[in-house]
């Protein structure tokens, strides 16, 4: 009699021994308006990674504040989408796939091109650079496309061993210290209150308990977002900034990110929304490089998503899909206009890990905020 073997997804998805105060594993769901609750807070993170970047790169694209608008609602758009993508068939864990800083430098370089950099109207050159960022991220999407479904990447992830993956995952965590902390110390009456806040809800008053819901240390982003917000807007209006450098302005007033005042009320991103993509082959190889970047940090981020929602290590068919579903993602990027690609947000990942709430249902919650954010 023939062995039984069971299906992939029994082998993958049979939980493990959970970590040590994990409330919710990958199965295992907390009630409706808990999840909605998580997966809103996960939905605020993934904006922060949304906003940033369009903020930083818009500008020096010749794009104005409506621009760079459609761009965020562009990217979170896709970030929905993506992620339902990656939660549905691709390695199924409960991971957001969004915007990426692997893909900054790549974008910069394509930025100061002198056949773009030289157009004298701002708003063309935004839309033509723009439409060459995204003959890049086309062509380039199609290394990780084959790397994953054709299971190369797979052979190669049994060769991963802890003892290598450890500084991988360590060294993107470190890599967004060097993102993270320049931005604080821009505004550091606003941000260290904020950081301060943050570890004390979610390390030090986690033994605060409200019908049986730890809610300070599993709400702890949203309630100090909150906090931190009604503060600033307090320090806005009170002239705490009227005489200080524009640059500060620009950092910590509540009132001039120009974002709120200049989104349409409703705009459905669709491919193809800035014109047909242009192809360089420079601008191609040296986007392949970032797209190699985020294969690793995506690996690692897999893994470590594994361990916080307590299913077992993806094994190589599971983790090459899903590396293959991350190439689909760069793809839909590329014909959108999404500015970046995307790869495992490490910062979600984190969040599993800080409120203990590892169910996939609940990022599914966050893809469904983001996808209708635009309207």
């Amino acid at each position: 009699m023939a062995e039984f073997k069971p299906e992939e997804p029994m082998h993958f998805y049979r939980p493990m021994d959970q970590l040590q105060g994990l409330e919710y594993c990958i199965d295992s769901n907390p009630s409706w308006l808990e999840a909605i609750a998580l997966g809103f807070q996960h939905y605020v993170l993934s904006l922060g990674t949304a906003v940033m970047i369009p903020t930083m790169l818009v500008p020096l694209m010749g794009g104005s504040d409506d621009d760079k608008v459609r761009v965020v609602q562009t990217l979170l758009f896709v970030t929905g989408i993506n992620t339902l993508l990656q939660t549905l068939i691709g390695t199924r864990l409960p991971t957001v796939i969004g915007g990426s800083f692997a893909f900054v430098v790549p974008i910069v370089s394509i930025i100061n091109d002198s056949s773009l950099a030289n157009i004298p109207d701002d708003h063309q050159r935004f839309r033509e650079t723009m439409r060459a960022i995204q003959g890049a991220l086309i062509v380039s999407s199609s290394i990780q496309i084959i790397l994953g479904f054709s299971q190369l990447w797979g052979i190669c992830s049994r060769f991963f061993s802890p003892l290598g993956m450890v500084p991988v995952v360590a060294l993107v965590g470190f890599g967004l210290f060097d993102r993270g902390f320049p931005v604080v110390g821009r505004c550091v009456e606003i941000g260290l209150p904020m950081l301060i806040l943050f570890v004390a809800l979610s390390q030090y008053f986690k033994w605060i308990y409200t019908r049986h819901i730890p809610v300070l240390e599993r709400f702890a982003l949203l309630i100090s977002i909150a906090f931190i917000w009604v503060y600033a807007h307090i320090l806005t209006a009170g002239g705490a900034y009227k005489n200080r450098p524009l640059h500060t302005q620009i950092n910590c007033r509540t009132d001039r990110a120009n974002l709120i005042s200049s989104a349409p009320w409703i705009k459905i991103p669709y491919p193809l929304q800035w014109g047909p993509p242009t192809f360089d082959a420079g601008h191609c190889f040296g986007m392949m490089a970032a797209v190699v970047v985020s294969m690793v940090e995506s690996t690692g981020a897999f893994k470590a998503a594994a361990r916080l929602a307590s299913a077992t290590t993806p094994p190589a068919p599971v983790l090459s899909r899903g590396i293959g579903c991350q190439g689909l993602s760069i793809l839909l990027d590329g014909l959108c206009g999404s500015l970046t690609g995307s790869s495992v947000s490490v910062e979600n990942v984190g969040l599993l890990g800080s409120t203990r709430v590892g169910s996939r249902r609940v990022i599914q919650i966050s893809a469904v905020f983001m996808i209708f954010s635009p309207f």
